[in-house]
C-alpha cells in the first residue's frame, strides 16, 4: 500500500479524542495501514508536543505502528474554512490524502466550500461524521457540493454502527440461515423494536448535543442504519453497490407510521437519581440552552411499506439517563394460531434479541415444562457475538483506508433518512408534540405500539 495521510480537521474535539483515535489506534496495530502520516488540524494554539501526546494516550496500548505514527505525528493550527489555511494543510500531505471533518455539520460545509478553491491530491477521500446535514435539504446540496470535490464513492459518510460487529452480525443471522429469514415478514412479525436506552447523561457533551437532541443525534442515523439492515432484501453480494442499493431500496419505502401527535414522541430528563449519582433537570445542565427544548428522549414508530414488513410497526427509541439500561432489536412474534386444549400456563409471545451491549442473540418460546408436561414454561436460548478484530470505528476506518465505500453511508440514503424524520422534526418545531418530562433514572415514557 502506497502512503497515505489522514488530516483531521477539528482533532481537538471530544469525537477524535473518544472515537477516532482509539479505532485508527487499533487498526494500525493490526496491520492495515503501513505508511500513514497524522495530521491534527483546528485553530486551537497547540503544537506537535500536545498533539502527540493526545494521541498516545487515545491509542492506549497500540503495538509499535501506532505508537510509531503518534511519535511522528504533526499539528497545523489552522481555520479550515479558508481556503489558504486548508491548502497549505494539503500541501503537507505525502500520498493520497484522506480528510476526516470531525466538526458540526455547518461547519464541515464551510469547509467543503473552501476546499473548492484547493487543488486536491489525486485519491483524495472526504470522510464525514453523522448528521449528514441538518435536513433532506441540507444534505442534498452537502452532497452535491462534495461531488464537485471528489466521485460519490470515494465520499465516506461514517456511522459507526455498521461497524459494530453485533450489527453486521445480522446479516449473518438472516442471510446465512434457513431458520430465521422465512418467518421475518408480516405474516410471522408482529412488531419489531430498536432501543438504545442509555442510563448515561449528558456527560459534558452540551457542546454538541444540545444542538442535536435525541431524535438527530441517536435514530435519524444509528437506529435507521440497523432497521436497514433487519429489512433489506439479501443482496446477492456484499460488494458496496449491491449491499448499498438494497440499503436504500427499504428506506425509500419506510415512513411514519401515522401523524406526529401519536406516533412520536419528546421527552427530556428531570433531577432524579442515577446510578447513585444526583443529576440535575437536563435544563439545569453545564451548556444547555433550556430555550431551545432539546429532546434527550425520543422515540418513533414507523411502517416500511414493502411486500414483506407491511403493517408491522417499527419503534425506534433512544433516551438518555434512563435507569434501565436497553440497547437491543427485539422481533415480537405473532402468537399461534391456536394452542390446543389441555396445554396451559405461560403464554408469552416468541421474542428474537439482538443485543448491541452487551452483544448478545437469545431467542425467548415456550416449552412443555420439567415438571407437569402440560404446563408451559419460557425458556431462552442465548449466544454471544464475538467482539470483531476491531472496535467500530476501525472497522469503518479500514474501509475509507482501502477505499472501499460498503460501510459508508451513500448520498442517497443520507437524504432519505432525513426524509423520514422530517415531519417528525416540523411537528415538534410546531409545538404540535408536547415535550415530556420523566426522571432520570427512570424507564421514561412510552408509545403504544398499534397493534
Amino acid at each position: 500500500m502506497t502512503d497515505q495521510t489522514l488530516i483531521i480537521l477539528g482533532a481537538s474535539g471530544d469525537l477524535t479524542a473518544r472515537l477516532l483515535l482509539p479505532g485508527l489506534g487499533a487498526l494500525l496495530t493490526a496491520g492495515h495501514v503501513p505508511g500513514l502520516t497524522l495530521i491534527g488540524a483546528a485553530t486551537d494554539d497547540w503544537d506537535d508536543a500536545r498533539w502527540r501526546q493526545r494521541v498516545h494516550d487515545s491509542f492506549g496500548e497500540a503495538g509499535p505502528a501506532a505508537a510509531d505514527v503518534a511519535g511522528q505525528a504533526r499539528w497545523i493550527t489552522a481555520d479550515v474554512t479558508h481556503t489558504d489555511d486548508l491548502r497549505r494543510l494539503l500541501g503537507e500531505a505525502r500520498g493520497p490524502a484522506v480528510i476526516f471533518f470531525a466538526l458540526p455539520p455547518a461547519v464541515t460545509a464551510k469547509a467543503c466550500e473552501a476546499l473548492l478553491g484547493v487543488e486536491l491530491p489525486p485519491g483524495t477521500r472526504l470522510v464525514l461524521e453523522k448528521p449528514f446535514g441538518t435536513g433532506s435539504a441540507a444534505a442534498a446540496e452537502l452532497n452535491a457540493l462534495l461531488t464537485r470535490l471528489v466521485p460519490e464513492e470515494r465520499v465516506h459518510r461514517v456511522d459507526h454502527f455498521l461497524g459494530k460487529s453485533t450489527v453486521l452480525n445480522i446479516l449473518g443471522l438472516r442471510f446465512a440461515n434457513r431458520i430465521f429469514e422465512p418467518v421475518l415478514d408480516a405474516t410471522h412479525v408482529e412488531s419489531v423494536e430498536i432501543v438504545f436506552d442509555e442510563n448515561l447523561a449528558l456527560e459534558g457533551r452540551a457542546g454538541y448535543y444540545d444542538k442535536a437532541g435525541a431524535l438527530a443525534d441517536m435514530i435519524q442515523s444509528h437506529l435507521l442504519q440497523i432497521l436497514a439492515l433487519l429489512t433489506m432484501e439479501a443482496p446477492f453480494t456484499l460488494a458496496a453497490a449491491e449491499f448499498r442499493d438494497r440499503k436504500a431500496d427499504v428506506l425509500r419505502a419506510t415512513r411514519l407510521w401515522d401523524d406526529p401527535a401519536t406516533s412520536s414522541l419528546r421527552a427530556r430528563y428531570i433531577a432524579g437519581d442515577l446510578d447513585g449519582r444526583r443529576l440535575p433537570d437536563y435544563a439545569d445542565e453545564p451548556g444547555v440552552d433550556p430555550s431551545r427544548g432539546t429532546e434527550t428522549l425520543a422515540e418513533i414508530v414507523l411502517a416500511v411499506d414493502t411486500w414483506r414488513w407491511a403493517g408491522v410497526p417499527f419503534r425506534l427509541r433512544s433516551g438518555k439517563a434512563v435507569g434501565d439500561s436497553r440497547k437491543e432489536a427485539v422481533i415480537t412474534f405473532k402468537r399461534p394460531p391456536r394452542v390446543p386444549d389441555g396445554l396451559r400456563g405461560c403464554d408469552q409471545q416468541d421474542r428474537l434479541r439482538i443485543g448491541f451491549g452487551p452483544d448478545q442473540l437469545a431467542l425467548d418460546f415456550n416449552i412443555n415444562g420439567p415438571g407437569d408436561p402440560f404446563e408451559l414454561d419460557p425458556v431462552t436460548l442465548g449466544a454471544d457475538f464475538g467482539q470483531g478484530d476491531l472496535p467500530a470505528y476501525g472497522e469503518v476506518l479500514r474501509g475509507v483506508f482501502a477505499d472501499d465505500p460498503t460501510l459508508s453511508v451513500r448520498a442517497d440514503t443520507a437524504e432519505q433518512c432525513w426524509r423520514i424524520v422530517e415531519p417528525v422534526i416540523d411537528a415538534w418545531h410546531s409545538g404540535a408534540v408536547p415535550l415530556r418530562e420523566y426522571p432520570a433514572g427512570s424507564s421514561g415514557p412510552t408509545l403504544p405500539l398499534p397493534l
